[in-house]
């Protein structure tokens, strides 16, 4: 079993309870408009570049076969060219590129592979409460290599979680059911149109799916927090009343804006829309704080 595996992050503290290891897939099913993961919404492997790391080494233009890295002039005046459409993203700069100016995200792996990373930890899973979340993109784009991972880890003793936006066929999440502990469940916006205009769904599937996990597992339901997006108490109190009816609830997160994957949409050549925004401080965040409280569960603000 294969799949293609973005990043795999040890000793994380926000993915669940405890230390936790978590495995972020490539590919997700929902485009938001302000994701800071823009690298996992596609599944195939692609080429980040970051030039003001580059220190005119040559090294990938040497490594590239395919004519996509040239140099071209000579002695010192030479330079690198890029010719992006002839990229294939096979990674090869990246292999020889030790500043990070070239830089892949996602490799294909075997459970086994991923496996040998995330069993390094086992100690600390079990002395501090934690264990393994499997994230993406979205865990369920990839489902049965994310089946795979889980058994595994439950073979091995590991508690186990997954971070989803719900929008897959129940289905799915059916065959999940048995190897997890835990779900962490985003709820992005109550009103579906909203939701289609900022992520390309509607909720209306996400929604019930939430209802049925609920009834079946530990669940913590997060909303990020985006500005002119869902940063209004009204917003936060519609989505904190459907929470107050669910069961299971460990408690309501509120994710405040991250701007950190800013750098990522340059290196991907995306237009980000959401740049230059700041999260939410001061009176904003008590008063989203307040109106998140009325789903009569705990809450946490991040």
């Amino acid at each position: 079993m294969r799949g293609i595996v973005t990043d795999i992050m040890r000793f994380s503290l926000k993915d669940g309870p405890g230390i936790r290891t978590t495995v972020f897939l490539k590919g997700c099913n929902m485009v938001c408009k302000w994701c800071h993961n823009p690298e996992t919404l596609s599944i195939n492997p692609q080429i980040l570049n970051y030039p003001e790391r580059c220190i005119g080494c040559f090294n990938c233009a040497r490594a590239c076969k395919h004519g996509s890295i040239v140099i071209e002039g000579y002695g010192a005046a030479s330079r690198l060219a890029f010719y992006t459409e002839k990229c294939i993203d096979c990674g090869a700069c990246a292999d020889v590129c030790y500043t990070g100016a070239r830089v892949m995200s996602g490799k294909e792996m075997t459970v086994d592979e991923v496996m040998a990373e995330v069993s390094q930890d086992v100690n600390y899973y079990r002395n501090s409460g934690g264990g393994v979340t499997v994230s993406g993109g979205e865990a369920t784009v990839q489902p049965e290599f994310t089946l795979a991972i889980l058994e595994s880890c439950k073979k091995s003793g590991i508690s186990t979680a997954i971070e989803t936006n719900m929008l897959a066929d129940w289905r799915v999440f059916e065959q999940l059911i048995p190897a997890l502990d835990l779900v962490m469940l985003d709820v992005k916006l109550f009103d579906s149109d909203a939701h289609r205009k900022w992520t390309g769904v509607g909720n209306g599937r996400i929604l019930e799916n939430v209802k049925k996990m609920s009834a079946c597992l530990p669940i913590i339901v997060r909303t990020p927090v985006i500005p002119d997006v869902n940063d209004t108490a009204g917003e936060i109190g519609k989505i904190a009343s459907f929470v107050k009816g669910l069961d299971n609830v460990e408690y309501y997160e509120l994710l405040l804006y991250n701007p950190l994957g800013e750098s990522k949409y340059q290196a991907l050549g995306m237009k980000n829309r959401f740049s230059g925004r700041k999260p939410q401080t001061g009176e904003e965040k008590r008063l989203l704080t307040e109106a998140a409280q009325a789903c009569g569960k705990a809450v946490r603000v991040m």
